[in-house]
């Protein structure tokens, strides 16, 4: 409650039940080993046992427990992919997705959960053992049916439930205290709380949980069963189904224990009525769903529309289904992986899979269109509207992705094509650069793609994504075919979005004239055909192009003209696009106030949207400007929250950037040792992104003429150039709250002229490193005592209107509300307040306030 969420495991949809050694005895390995592998056969529970392990485990990773499903991963960089998208770290433009990933990790304390691992192991291996390597305290659990051994690690087979040894002469223990008959009778009171079985039907269940072979799904699926069919009935049907000659493996021999579970799954499926099986079997081309979705694709003349959501409600309750959240209103629903491979297998016997992954790519192809139209409309529409696609193709992305695999796989590039051209919008917007490349790059390469009608818009997708990865030559290359394609076709809008696409490219190479040529005929395109979206986007360009020039009131002109369109049509994405390149130039221009007004704009925006990248620089830029405008205090305020959220996000090249605009005004405070640290701190950052870097002591080269104390510069830079990442962050923290304080109560370890910052730097680093002689990170402490410092002395201003709400007793969304500000914004507030003053939750704070209040 009083930090961001730590973790993003899924909520099961049924309670966990059993399994308590196998809990405790993973919590004690997980303690002592980097890395686990729980390995079991399908449906044994791996994931649901890997979920709980991590969710009690989280106490001990302060940065979370993260869980990333690889159920229909193929290729490295998918696994990549996946572990971004759990850890909420955001692509680098420029950066291989594995380098910012890992960079992102180096330094964080969490667990990690792999799922389904077992197709994918050799790439899941080599992903393992590098993380294990480079990340030290980053911890991985993996599931998988194989096992996947990484260096060091351990591997844990989950054994089925099983009834107790029964010792010679004892008494039988009670079949309600067993694992499997707890969980049985937990799945049937699930259904009919009213469930109780009589002695003779308990033996029967424990009989029930021997047949199904001590498999946790087919334990549940027969619980599930038992208060329809009648526990008795339910027995001798799966023992006549089990002994039937389709099913005996020869004479005397029995199901072997890894079948048993298809064989129950069969034997239920065997018992469903007709619909049922007929939807269960549709429902398989999904990979996660809602009711109208499963209305419009499965239903037909034999299954109507108006009989799924009975149908549905009936899988749910046999634990043939699952509920696995709810997304605008709209519950969501999903087959265990186990039962979906069932279901499969049926719809493709029953000759229907073509049919419905038809259809399914039909109603997908239609919602992804649907956005791409919208997004750039140029028809005035509320922005919830228009923002409804992109939202539900984040709930939508697992078939999505299941669908450009399949178009792959049978080499149909052309549906392949129009979902990835209807997607690009999609993967610029999220920053998934490299996942979109790679599927664009595949279905590109198909034989069948050089006469697709939409390669010429796939040409241009494909240029989009190498323009924001800065792959400027294939940006060229790609974005020029595709307009040649696309004037030979006549296909007006986009020969508009690809002349604004290559404009872009050339003002970020500063080929002012090739830019002109480009972006005046997109102009020019734009208005003759009434594009509001083309000509905004260009209008932004040309904008660009005049401030290269040093044209600032004219860039400022042409970005007013193109916010007034994009206002009108209520499209805040452009719009906070538009207002972030406009406050670049402005800040560069020296015209603060207007860069302030519209870096303000912009991050409001942002915030509405999600896109914490952009929060970040936003936060940076209002930083920036309050610096420059002789706001110290504002300046540190936003400059490190942008800090924070560029490095949370692992956006390197603006934390250092951040990192210097903090050392700056810092030098400016005369703290001139930290600010000299931060200062070598973000150099190496710089170039370890690729980044332009100077020479130490940058960027206080000229501001120190004696010789003496130029030496003591160029020493703590050199100290701060061999800080990591991580530790850079920590130290800007500790620079931000030493800043805060008057002159006269600064540490004397500050560099502040009334310390001794003459002197070497040495000592001082030892005690300011954040590390013990062991080389060993020390645990962080409060920077302030709650005893003596008072709520305003020790806080910024945005920091002490939340403590106050929070001692009133209000929620973080409740007090986003009360300052216009988001959930996780305040959230991050009140763990900076923990973490400045040791305290580990919100009852400290409003005690701390009160106190200090009476007094």
């Amino acid at each position: 409650m009083t930090a961001p969420a730590r973790h993003n495991l899924p909520r099961p949809g049924t309670s966990f039940v059993g399994r308590e050694p196998d809990l405790s005895d993973l919590l004690r390995l997980l303690g002592s080993s980097r890395s686990v592998t729980i390995r079991g056969a399908d449906g044994i529970g791996k994931t649901r046992l890997a979920l709980h392990v991590a969710e009690q485990s989280t106490v001990s990773f302060p940065d979370g427990a993260w869980f990333a499903d690889l159920t229909d991963v193929c290729t490295r960089l998918e696994v990549y992919a996946r572990i971004a998208e759990a850890i909420g770290v955001v692509e680098e433009a420029g950066q291989p997705l594995a380098t910012t990933v890992t960079e992102a990790l180096r330094d964080r304390r969490l667990l990690l959960v792999l799922d389904s691992c077992e197709h994918v192991a050799e790439e899941v291996t080599e992903i393992g053992d590098a993380l294990l390597a480079s990340c030290p305290s980053v911890s991985l659990m993996l599931t998988s049916e194989q096992a996947v051994r990484l260096s060091g690690g351990t591997v844990w087979m989950v054994p089925p439930m099983s009834q107790p040894v029964v010792a010679r002469n004892a008494p039988p223990p009670d079949p309600t205290t067993t694992e499997p008959v707890r969980l049985f009778l937990d799945r049937a009171r699930t259904r009919d709380p009213r469930f109780e079985p009589s002695p003779e039907e308990l033996d029967a269940v424990s009989a029930l949980c021997d047949l199904a072979g001590g498999m946790p799904l087919g334990i549940e699926l027969l619980g599930a069963e038992a208060p329809e069919s009648g526990v008795t009935t339910l027995l001798q049907g799966l023992r006549a189904h089990l002994s039937s000659p389709e099913l005996r493996p020869g004479p005397g021999q029995a199901v072997s224990r890894s079948q048993v579970l298809p064989v129950v799954l069969d034997y239920v499926y065997r018992n469903l009525p007709e619909p049922e099986r007929v939807l269960l079997r549709r429902l398989s081309v999904f990979r996660g769903w809602d009711l109208e979705l499963a209305e419009q694709v499965c239903s037909d003349e034999g299954l109507p529309e108006s009989a799924i959501l009975d149908l549905l409600t009936s899988l749910l309750n046999r634990s043939l289904a699952t509920v696995t959240g709810e997304f605008e209103g709209r519950v969501r629903y999903r087959l265990p992986e186990a039962v979906r491979r069932f279901a499969e297998e049926r719809l493709n016997a029953e000759g229907e899979d073509v049919l419905f992954q038809d259809r399914l790519l039909e109603r997908m192809l239609l919602l992804v269109e649907d956005l791409s139209r919208k997004l750039e409309s140029s028809r005035s529409m509320p922005w919830a509207e228009r923002d409804s696609g992109r939202r539900r193709v984040l709930a939508e992305y697992d078939t999505l992705r299941s669908l450009l695999r399949r178009s792959h796989l049978e080499a149909a590039a052309e549906p392949g094509l129009r979902l990835c051209v209807s997607l690009s919008a999609h993967w610029v917007s999220h920053h998934n650069y490299s996942e979109g490349a790679h599927w664009m790059d595949r279905l590109l390469d198909l034989e069948e793609s050089a006469k697709a009608p939409s390669r010429a818009r796939a040409l241009v997708g494909r240029a989009q994504l190498a323009r924001v990865r800065r792959d400027h030559d294939l940006a060229r290359s790609a974005g020029e075919e595709g307009l040649r394609l696309c004037r030979e076709t006549g296909d007006g809008v986009f020969v508009r979005t690809s002349l604004n696409l290559l404009a872009l490219v050339e003002v970020r190479e500063r080929r002012v004239e090739r830019a002109s040529v480009l972006v005046e005929e997109a102009l020019e395109l734009c208005r003759e055909n009434g594009d509001m979206w083309g000509e905004a986007i260009a209008l932004g360009t040309r904008a660009a192009l005049v401030a290269q020039q040093g044209d600032h009131l004219g860039a400022d002109q042409h970005y007013n003209a193109a916010l007034t369109l994009l206002r009108g049509i209520d499209h805040r994405w452009g719009v906070g696009v538009i207002l972030i390149g406009q406050a670049r130039a402005a800040e560069v221009g020296g015209d603060l106030m207007t860069a302030d007004r519209c870096y303000r704009e912009a991050l409001d925006t942002q915030r509405m949207i999600g896109t914490m990248a952009e929060e970040a620089r936003c936060l940076a830029g209002i930083g920036r400007v309050a610096h420059a405008q002789g706001s110290p205090g504002q300046a540190y305020d936003y400059l490190s929250e942008g800090l924070l959220l560029s490095h949370q996000s692992g956006q390197r090249a603006e934390a250092a950037r951040i990192l210097a605009s903090i050392a700056r005004a810092a030098f400016e405070d005369d703290l001139r040792e930290p600010a000299c640290r931060l200062a070598g701190a973000a150099t190496a950052l710089r170039e370890r992104v690729g980044l332009p870097t100077q020479g130490a002591p940058w960027p206080f080269v000229d501001v120190e003429p004696v010789r003496r104390r130029r030496r003591h510069l160029v020493t703590w830079w050199e100290q701060g150039y061999r800080m990591g990442q991580a530790e850079a962050v920590l130290e800007a923290e500790r620079l931000v709250t030493e800043a805060r304080r008057p002159p006269e109560k600064r540490s004397r370890a500050s560099g502040t002229p009334g310390g001794n910052s003459g002197k070497g730097p040495e000592k001082k680093r030892t005690r300011s490193s954040g590390r013990t002689g062991t080389g060993r990170r020390r645990t962080p402490t409060a920077t302030y005592s709650p005893d003596v410092t008072r709520p305003q002395d020790g806080l910024t201003k945005r920091e002490l209107e939340i403590a106050l709400l929070v001692s009133t007793g209000m929620s973080n969304p409740e007090i986003a509300r009360d300052l216009f500000i988001t959930p996780s914004t305040a959230a991050r507030h009140v763990a900076n307040i923990n973490r400045k003053m040791g305290f580990h939750s919100r009852t400290q704070i409003t005690a701390w306030v009160e106190r200090h209040r009476a007094g």
